[in-house]
């Protein structure tokens, strides 16, 4: 799942570099050394920020359109590419085991064609997840 949201890119007062904040994600505030580097820093805070409420099982909040944000004169708007599938498999951590049931037949076919049933029905509940 990839997901779309603007952050505000402001230069820092005390050194280089810039400050950056996602509106839509309160809390989410980061800075990086140069524009590169709070651009991975923004992207890194902002796709924990996610992982942590989907992990809760917490909705995340639509992000906002960017005419509708407002910033100082020197403060600048980016949109970051979060791409969550990536970000979860990396940093994920929270697991809830399922109990399943399937026939007979189809486990012993999945276990002889050493299938791993976990990562089948993570598959298929991310391809449905997509639409």
């Amino acid at each position: 799942m990839k997901l779309i949201y603007p952050a505000i890119f402001s230069p820092c007062m005390e050194k280089e570099g810039y400050t950056v904040e996602v509106p839509d994600l309160p809390g989410c505030v980061t800075e990086g050394d140069d524009l590169a580097d709070a651009i991975e820093m923004a992207t890194d805070a902002a796709s924990g920020w996610i992982l942590g409420e989907l992990e809760d099982g917490n909705n995340i909040p639509s992000p906002s359109q960017r005419k509708d944000i407002q910033t100082d004169d020197d403060s600048f708007i980016n949109m970051l590419v979060l791409d969550m599938d990536a970000y979860s498999e990396k940093y994920g951590s929270k697991a809830v085991r399922k109990n399943i049931t399937i026939p007979a037949w189809l486990n012993t076919y999945g276990e002889k064609n050493h299938i791993n049933f976990s990562k089948v029905l993570q598959d298929a509940l991310l391809k449905q997840a997509k639409g």
